[in-house]
């Protein structure tokens, strides 16, 4: 009996080696995993396409701290807002069922309005009592938990996908695949953060916004409307965000704290960029977010989000006042 017990794995072993063994004996290609280099540019896509994601969210970020140096620790729970309000509008069974494309644009909508509002109901009032920012930050604070909890008793913990877009095959690149899902995101990402640019470059809005950013006595005193321009910049920072969070939600899953997990990030981009820079938001995140995802080639996934920080860290040791920021003068 016990050694009937112990031939048992000894046959296992040998009824799985053996057609392994025929297999290369006729010449046959016995199966093998992706080569290092094809796992590269599948890390590489990934990453392009999680950078321009965070990009689009932190552009709004990095304006407001541009126009009125305030750090908004709430706009990860734009990002939430925008992501669960689409998520509302096509799948919860109380909306009305819309496909994601009008959805998505409906999202959009209401986080440039649920900017404009914050701005006038709390913001431009606490400046106008001459509240200091260190005060100010300890209110974003406030206002992130309050938005946070909020979503979760509205939304739940269950996390969730969109209706639409849910499950494709991949289309073939060589060596690397991306679905149409995926490439459509990147895209779209990519074509919204060269409008926004243009926007900033072409218009006399945009004008205005990088003159209030630059320095704001002095566009004041050229007869700037200030306040304007620091509304369409909340209007502006609340829509990217919530479009981001539509993106975000769409490539990987909707959740109620989906946006403070990517708060860290966005600040890691707009720092690594240089800070009150859109155009420095837009390329440290696209570092942030290449960084993040090539480090899954050595070390484990739990950890791609501290390689990241710690680029941020080395780059400004090297250079503190970002990649496209500006040297100024302490004192």
């Amino acid at each position: 009996m016990r050694c009937q017990r112990m031939l048992v794995p000894v046959l296992t072993l040998v009824l799985v080696m053996v057609p392994a063994a025929s297999a290369q004996a006729q010449g046959e290609e016995v199966p093998r995993g992706p080569t290092f280099a094809a796992r590269a540019l599948q890390a590489l896509i990934d990453g392009i396409q999680f950078g321009v994601i965070i990009a689009i969210t932190s552009v709004g970020l990095s304006l407001i701290f541009g126009t009125i140096h305030l750090i908004n620790f709430a706009h990860g729970e734009f990002v939430t807002i925008g992501a669960t309000f689409a998520f509302f509008l096509n799948v919860s069974p109380a909306g009305p069922g819309w496909h994601l494309i009008p959805a998505a644009l409906a999202a959009v909508v209401f986080g440039a309005l649920l900017g404009g509002a914050v701005e006038r109901g709390v913001w431009r009032p606490l400046r106008a009592r001459g509240t200091g920012l260190i005060n100010m930050f300890i209110v974003t604070i406030g206002l992130s938990l309050l938005l946070r909890h909020v979503v979760l008793v509205l939304y739940g913990t269950r996390p969730a996908s969109y209706a639409q877009y849910d499950i494709q095959s991949a289309l073939d690149l060589g060596p690397a695949g991306i679905t149409p899902r995926d490439l459509t995101v990147t895209l779209l990402s990519v074509l919204v953060l060269l409008g926004t640019a243009a926007l900033l470059q072409k218009t006399r809005i945009g004008t205005a916004v990088r003159a209030v950013a630059a320095n704001r006595d002095l566009a004041e005193a050229s007869g700037i409307d200030v306040q304007r321009v620091v509304l369409f910049v909340w209007m502006l920072g609340g829509g990217l965000a919530a479009l981001g969070g539509v993106f975000f939600g769409l490539v990987e899953i909707v959740t109620w704290d989906m946006g403070f997990k990517l708060l860290l990030l966005m600040f890691a981009g707009i720092i690594l960029g240089g800070l009150g820079s859109a155009y420095g938001a837009m390329v440290g995140s696209l570092v942030i977010g290449i960084v993040a995802q090539m480090s899954t080639l050595w070390f484990p996934v739990d950890l791609q989000y501290a390689w990241a920080l710690l680029v941020l860290i080395l780059v400004l040791l090297v250079r503190p006042q970002g990649i496209l920021g500006r040297a100024e003068r302490v004192g």
